[in-house]
């Protein structure tokens, strides 16, 4: 018999929900875990600003005592009042194969949701987008990213005999990193360059691309990726807690802004080199060793570099700024000694975005999906 508990949402009972599913996928050499800590405080309404216009709830199912399947219930109001839906999301979303306990996982969000109101429920999605999104259909044996859900093939077919549907697909490419720029995307670049009156800025200090352009940067992400899919504007207690959380991070290097001739930011390329072995080396936690990890999966070698985002101003999409921030950063992936660079989920339909890799070698190789079911 399956039970299902809610989870409070205190730190040692988020450790444990983050726990699960670092325990089911113990030995899966594709499977990448997230930082325990990083989750926890994603999960916690006392820390992630994004429970100042969302709501969630936590259930674990147990069989005979023992964790088997876990799930997230997440209302983004500010969403639902953008677009006029009645939407409940899930996430956070893992399970034993046995259709036993994610019947029960979904029933309990599904009847959530309907108490909430709700008339749809949607996902995997996070609380933003800055979370992690979508069911992995294809590339189940493709080494997963740091930005990415992994999971079981199994998960699509049981939410599939549970009613639920197709609702966006997005795809993920590995580029092979060229040897030069591209002839064709450095005489757009220069183009581009001369035509809009752009330049490229880099920075060796993080405290001044914080102070000037930290805010531009995400109000440039709010403006660039407004329309997409379920897209959440970035508050701006949201952007001042991002500022700190990923621009201390980050190699400069791999970090491009173009600007126009005012100095506004029309453009932003951020790189960094894949964390994923690292992580998996890490089994999710800082301590004992796990900071010495991934220390070594920032600063040292390392064949891969995953392109963690790409934003343009939208009157200045199409018009081959890409091709700008791609001319300033293969030099730097080239002098990191990358082989390969792997895409963020891309829209399917997204067209404009995906035709960016046509300079290069690349495949397609992971595709997620996001299912829905009326309630």
């Amino acid at each position: 018999m399956i039970e299902i508990k809610t989870i409070e949402p205190t730190k040692a009972n988020l450790k444990d929900f983050t726990q699960f599913q670092i325990d089911l996928y113990d030995g899966n050499p594709y499977f990448v875990p997230p930082l325990i800590s990083d989750d926890v405080e994603t999960l916690s309404p006392e820390i992630n600003p994004a429970f100042d216009f969302c709501e969630s709830v936590y259930f674990m199912a147990y069989r005979d005592g023992k964790p088997v399947g876990r799930i997230a219930g997440i209302l983004n109001k500010q969403v639902n009042e953008h677009h006029k839906t009645s939407n409940a999301r899930f996430g956070f979303i893992d399970f034993i194969d046995d259709p036993e306990v994610s019947a029960a996982l979904m029933k309990a969000v599904e009847d959530w949701a309907r108490e909430k109101g709700m008339k749809k429920l949607i996902g995997p999605l996070g609380f933003t987008d800055l979370d992690h999104e979508g069911m992995l259909v294809e590339g189940f044996q493709e080494l997963s990213t740091m930005a990415t859900i992994y999971n079981n093939a199994y998960y699509a077919t049981h939410l599939e005999k549970l009613g639920y549907k197709k609702e966006s697909d997005w795809v993920e490419f590995c580029i092979d990193v060229p040897d030069s720029v591209p002839e064709k995307m450095n005489r757009i670049a220069e183009l581009v360059k001369k035509k809009y009156g752009l330049k490229v800025l880099k920075y060796d200090n993080r405290k001044r691309i914080k102070s000037e352009y930290g805010r531009a940067l995400f109000h440039l992400i709010n403006d660039s990726y407004d329309g997409l899919y379920e897209y959440s504007h970035l508050t701006e207690r949201q952007i001042d807690y991002y500022i700190n959380l990923y621009l201390d991070l980050l190699n400069l290097d791999l970090v491009t802004l173009i600007v126009d001739k005012e100095g506004k930011l029309v453009g932003v390329g951020i790189s960094m080199p894949s964390m994923s072995r690292a992580l998996q080396k890490s089994k999710g936690k800082l301590f004992p060793l796990g900071w010495w990890h991934l220390l070594k999966g920032l600063k040292g070698k390392n064949d891969r570099v995953d392109l963690l985002l790409v934003a343009v101003k939208p009157e200045f999409q199409n018009k081959g700024v890409n091709a700008l921030l791609f001319q300033d950063l293969i030099p730097y992936y080239q002098k990191y000694g990358y082989k390969w660079a792997e895409s963020n989920p891309e829209m399917e339909t997204n067209s404009k975005v995906q035709s960016q890799w046509e300079y290069f070698n690349y495949r397609q190789h992971r595709r997620r999906r996001s299912f829905y079911k009326n309630l």
